[in-house]
């Protein structure tokens, strides 16, 4: 990823560690929109996971279906992409989509404190 999505990446990451995956979903499928191979199936993974999120905690789903289609996306990307433990946020995410206090954390930048 180059200039524009590498921020956009890390805007989406910030937004999704504070728990605002709408916005990070938003800020994700602007550089979603011009990946290619595994790049975008990263991409598409994140943006997945986020509505999985939102669409549990802020419209009560308990389908998961968003979840299930980003398990499609990871199983082609090895554990490690981008700089995100996929196999430990694919594990945070399960979590928290059953449990609202386990907030699931992207990983690329400071381990947020839990008291903020």
């Amino acid at each position: 990823m180059t200039g524009e999505g590498e921020e956009q990446l890390r805007v989406g990451a910030r937004l999704f560690d504070a728990g605002e995956w709408w916005e990070a979903h938003e800020a994700w499928e602007v550089p979603w929109r011009t990946a290619a191979g595994t790049e975008r199936d990263f991409l598409q993974a994140l943006i997945l996971l986020a509505a999985a999120l939102h669409k549990r905690w802020h419209h009560g789903s308990l389908t998961h279906r968003n979840f299930r289609k980003a398990e499609v996306y990871l199983e082609r990307l090895p554990d490690t992409y981008g700089g995100v433990d996929l196999r430990r946020l694919r594990s945070e995410v399960w979590a928290g989509l059953h449990d609202r206090a386990r907030q699931p954390w992207l990983g690329l930048g400071p381990v947020p404190y839990a008291g903020e």
